[in-house]
């Protein structure tokens, strides 16, 4: 009995069987770069919202925390980017002569929503790529298969007495363009599911922490002034 090589497979394969696997292989080396990028992006805002969470809720002073995240070298993010802009609009709109409680505080949701739509397409980067991948990676194997085994049939269509024998490693072959693409599909679909839940969980962090934040600004609304240095 031969033992199955699986670069002796690739090798033996017809033209276009060698370029669905290289398509495959190319297809599975992307996969692992959005899978591996987005966890880096997904820790990084998990960290930046404890982060920023931590400071605010300890802190009594909006006007101090502002400073601190405007006077930083990097670029808000997150919450901090929620919490900079709904701050803004809401000392501007309050500097406004005939300024209602009700407009003040609608101006700065409306703001806050704007910025917190943006930050969640921003988590939502490279998910749809990965879904994508997922569902279309086996078809591409699967087609790699069905014209192998044509190739297979068409080049014994001469021959009278068909054994197992001559039809196995063409078949064999080209079912290793299958089982590449669900070394592909597997796992940019798991990838993706686990990412949808953490974008999930942290849009509803984001989510949560607007309400809160629009409840302190609506007991702002009865100081007499609020000053942004």
């Amino acid at each position: 009995m031969t033992e199955l090589s699986f670069v002796q497979l690739v090798l033996e394969a017809s033209l276009l069987v060698q370029i669905v696997m290289v398509l495959l292989l190319l297809i599975s080396l992307y996969s692992w770069t959005l899978i591996l990028r987005k966890s880096r992006s997904l820790k990084k805002a998990r960290r930046a919202a404890n982060h920023f969470e931590d400071r605010f809720w300890k802190g009594k002073d909006l006007n101090s925390l502002y400073d601190r995240i405007t006077g930083a070298e990097k670029e808000p993010t997150g919450l901090a980017n929620i919490f900079i802009t709904g701050y803004m609009e809401f000392v501007r709109l309050r500097k406004q002569p005939d300024m209602t409680p009700d407009a003040l505080l609608e101006g700065s949701q409306r703001a806050m929503r704007v910025v917190l739509h943006r930050e969640i397409d921003q988590l939502d980067t490279n998910l749809a790529a990965l879904a994508t991948i997922g569902s279309v990676s086996p078809y591409i194997g699967l087609f790699g298969t069905v014209w192998g085994i044509m190739n297979s049939f068409h080049a014994l269509g001469g021959i009278e007495q068909v054994t197992l024998a001559m039809v196995a490693p063409g078949i064999s072959e080209a079912l290793v363009a299958t089982a590449m693409g669900l070394i592909a599909a597997i796992p940019a679909v798991m990838a993706h599911n686990h990412y949808v839940d953490d974008v999930d969980r942290l849009t509803t962090r984001y989510d949560t922490f607007l309400d809160e934040f629009m409840g302190i600004l609506q007991r702002q609304t009865h100081k007499t002034h609020v000053i942004v240095h």
